[in-house]
């Protein structure tokens, strides 16, 4: 069985840094392109940063560039390190693996449970 398990989500004050992480199980994700995605209450799902396999590419939307770094490990884990927290990032944070590195939801076959992010002013 595919799980994608994420962690590191919490309360932060603005301005402040999280490190999300996703581990993958029952799936080795050689081959699948990763992403995060973030969906804030009452709002779609939204697209936040993908990298390719085997890292060498990276996407981030308008939002995160700059402030949020995409990294992936050898094995089986990605990373989203987010610096310079802004209340508007507030949501639950959702990590995907797809064979396509896209920025669509749509391209990812694999999604976690979520973890969520609260941001403070």
């Amino acid at each position: 069985q595919v799980q994608l398990v994420e962690s590191g989500g919490g309360l932060v004050q603005a301005g402040g840094s999280l490190r999300l992480s996703c581990a993958a199980s029952g799936l080795s994700l050689s081959n699948y392109a990763m992403a995060w995605f973030r969906q804030a209450p009452g709002k779609e799902r939204e697209f936040v940063a993908a990298i390719s396999w085997p890292g060498n590419s990276r996407y981030y939307a308008d939002s995160a560039k700059g402030r949020f770094t995409i990294s992936r490990t050898n094995g089986n884990t990605v990373y989203l390190q987010m610096n310079s927290l802004k209340p508007e990032d507030t949501a639950v944070y959702y990590c995907a693996a797809g064979p396509y590195f896209a920025r669509t939801t749509r391209q990812y076959d694999y999604w976690g449970q979520g973890t969520q992010v609260t941001v403070s002013s």
